[in-house]
């Protein structure tokens, strides 16, 4: 009997659904409108329409009649904790903190996101100060007890969490990271007087050092944490009725993938769980494609989200700041915008078109979609200039209403005083310098020329736009890769199970011993092996990466350094020195000699490998593209300032060798490309398409 793998990207306004047959490695491809109300039940319906698709015999031997039982196995990317922190719909939140910090929260490190914007807002506080409690007790630094838990404060903290009713708890006491039995003892207390309420401890989701980043990521946990878990509750459910038996996974912001239980009890670890299965996916196929300097480029239906791939790599970074709040948790360095499809045009208040970052989502979704509203997103943009299909979308699944899409983008040109085409054109022009400004953040601000890096286009909207933005950035080359509409739902299929663990102390690089660091590693290698044996990972499958972020004495940012896999000798430590040093000068262009470093947060990365879908490449057929072409389409040009009478290819024709010259559309289920006029198109082996000036 086949098997499948199949991964599923759940965004804002369509759910992709990827399925890769184990045997001879076919890769099918499916896509179905988002449910925002309830996601889980648009990832039922698409996987269930997906897998009758490749399985379409509901009597083959072992599934009893549901197709779903073929799978083997499933992991889902979601973005119900981002929309969540977002959009400020976590539940209300309480807080237990040491006396004397209960402040901390909304004090913060006193400075604003943009130093010159005396305008700049701070986002709103999780926690109301009248649940933010206080509980006698303090550890010191070196981990010695100076005031023991007042635990009568804790049950009484306890019961008055209980009447305000509030959904979650969060517990971050002073230096915890280094001694947890307070905390522990607290959630222990929490959890008798108030089992109903979801509490964490700051100990569990981010034992390390810096105070404020360790309660915001405690307090952003307990704020999404009954949100995961009531979305995992009921996807869990829906998946058993398709009969599905596989363990489904979740992505995390890292790349990697937990088990649904893990990612219920630390959903701030899925902040970027959409996200990055793109970059993964990104990463599998520009290294097949012969291309190691990447730029990511995932435009979907609600925003755009980039990243830098250098030598085939993306940054992981330990913490970050998302949507406002600062998060210690291990997170592929993605930057994203308010830019996709279903972003909603308006002229302000001075007069000026803008585009996002409010969206029209997937209900009631642009204007096209003829499901009532009337502001006109990029889609609307798009399908009136004709780039877009104005007939129909998803391979005539879902039919359109240019009309509709007219009389809005109408109205606005009114309000302009443009023409209809100058408005959709204008439109296009805004969001693209959107996403430009985006690639910019994460490229030119960091000392990358965008020019040295292909841009790779994903996500439903990507290759629709990536033209332009290539043309904006000067940019020479770009990757479309075979199905990236679903990269991220494939990307699902290309990453392996993962969980990282820290721990905080202070140590001189100079005095430090080979009997520490042992002691430090093994106590985390430890946990990584239980996880491993919760995750049910055979050894011969266990990988563990070890790094430790080191600074100069006095500053206040680290440096990641990898330490060599076997037992810690004195060598080891020459190790950290040299990659220290080596680290430092790439970051900052110079080396302090004599000055002294330290080490302070010691990490493991556990990898469980799992079976992947693998890139096939096939042979070449011929530079003739002509069998492809399914007719013409007037579009329209802003560099001809007219419509241009483009030739219409389908993708699923093109064959390797195939060369396409532009003006010309190429159409597939999940996206549209663009080829501007002066741009040439070549399939390559593995059916990517390479757009570059001609």
């Amino acid at each position: 009997m086949e098997r499948w793998r199949v991964g599923v990207d759940s965004g804002g306004t369509f759910t992709d659904i990827c399925l890769f047959e184990e045997g001879e490695g076919r890769i099918e491809v499916w896509k179905v409108s988002s449910t925002p109300d309830d996601p889980s039940r648009g990832i039922a319906q698409g996987v269930e329409e997906g897998m009758r698709r490749v399985v379409p015999d509901t009597d083959l031997p072992g599934t009893d009649g549901a197709p779903a039982a073929a799978v083997s196995y499933f992991g889902h990317g979601t973005t119900v904790a981002t929309n969540a922190l977002i959009q400020h719909k976590g539940v209300a939140t309480g807080l237990l903190t040491t006396e004397g910090f209960r402040d901390l929260l909304e004090i913060g490190r006193q400075k604003r996101p943009d130093l010159y914007d005396v305008f700049a807002d701070k986002p709103p506080t999780l926690v109301s100060r009248d649940l933010r409690l206080e509980a006698a007790e303090r550890v010191r630094h070196d981990g010695s007890v100076d005031v023991a838990l007042d635990e009568d404060a804790v049950r009484g903290a306890a019961r008055r969490f209980r009447e305000a009713g509030v959904g979650a708890v969060a517990i971050c006491f002073l230096y915890s990271f280094v001694r947890p039995e307070h905390e522990a003892r607290a959630k222990q207390i929490l959890l008798e007087e108030y089992p109903d309420a979801f509490i964490c401890a700051s100990h569990e989701i981010a034992p390390e050092f810096r105070e404020f980043e360790r309660l915001s990521t405690a307090v952003v946990n307990a704020y999404l944490g009954p949100v995961m878990r009531t979305y995992i509750e009921r996807l869990s459910p829906r998946l058993t009725d398709l009969g599905m038996t596989a363990t489904p996974h979740l992505t995390q912001s890292n790349g990697g993938v937990i088990g649904f239980e893990t990612a219920a009890q630390m959903p701030v670890r899925t902040v970027l769980s959409g996200p990055s299965t793109g970059v993964v996916g990104a990463q599998a196929v520009g290294e097949a494609a012969g291309f190691q300097d990447i730029i990511t480029f995932d435009m979907g239906g609600t925003s755009t989200d980039v990243a830098l791939l250098k030598d085939g790599q993306c940054r992981l970074a330990s913490e970050a700041i998302v949507h406002g709040y600062p998060l210690k948790a291990p997170m592929l360095d993605i930057h994203t915008v308010g830019a996709g499809g279903g972003s909603i045009a308006y002229v302000d208040s001075g007069g000026l078109l803008k585009v996002g970052p409010r969206s029209a989502g997937a209900d009631p979704g642009p204007v096209c979609y003829g499901r009532g509203n009337t502001e006109p997103a990029v889609t609307d943009a798009n399908v009136v200039l004709q780039t877009l299909n104005p007939v129909h979308l998803l391979g005539g699944r879902m039919t359109v209403r240019q009309d509709l899409a007219r009389q809005a983008i109408g109205t606005l040109a009114d309000r302009l005083g443009l023409g209809l085409m100058e408005t959709a054109q204008g439109i296009i022009s805004v969001v693209t310098a959107n996403m430009a400004r985006a690639i910019r953040v994460i490229s030119v601000q960091r000392g990358h020329d965008p020019r040295d890096y292909t841009l790779m286009a994903f996500g439903g909207a990507g290759p629709l736009h990536a033209a332009r933005l290539a043309k904006e950035l000067d940019i020479g080359r770009i990757l479309v890769p075979r199905s990236p509409g679903i990269l991220c739902a494939m990307g699902l299929l290309l990453t392996d199970l993962r969980a990282d663990f820290a721990a905080t102390r202070l140590l001189s690089l100079e005095s430090a011993t080979t009997v520490e660091l042992e002691d430090l590693f093994a106590g985390l290698a430890g946990r990584a092996e239980s996880w491993f044996a919760e995750e049910g990972i055979a050894p011969a499958e266990r990988r563990i990466v070890r790094t430790v972020d080191m600074r100069y004495a006095g500053q206040n940012y680290e440096l990641p350094v990898t330490l060599p896999d076997g037992p810690i000798t004195a060598r080891t430590i020459d190790h950290l020195a040299e990659g220290f040093a080596a680290a430092h000068e790439r970051m900052y262009g110079f080396v302090a000699e004599g000055e002294p470093v330290q080490l302070v947060t010691y990490r493991v990365e556990a990898i469980g490998l799992v079976r992947k879908a693998r890139l096939v490449a096939h042979d070449f057929v011929g530079h003739d593209a002509a069998g492809a072409i399914q007719g013409r389409r007037e579009v329209w040009m802003a560099e001809a300032g007219d419509f241009v009478s483009c030739p219409v290819y389908d993708r699923d024709l093109l064959q390797p060798g195939n060369h396409i010259a532009g003006p010309a559309i190429v159409e597939q289920m999940d996206t549209t490309t663009v080829v501007l006029p002066g741009m040439t198109a070549r399939v390559d082996p593995y059916l990517n398409l390479i757009l570059e000036a001609a």
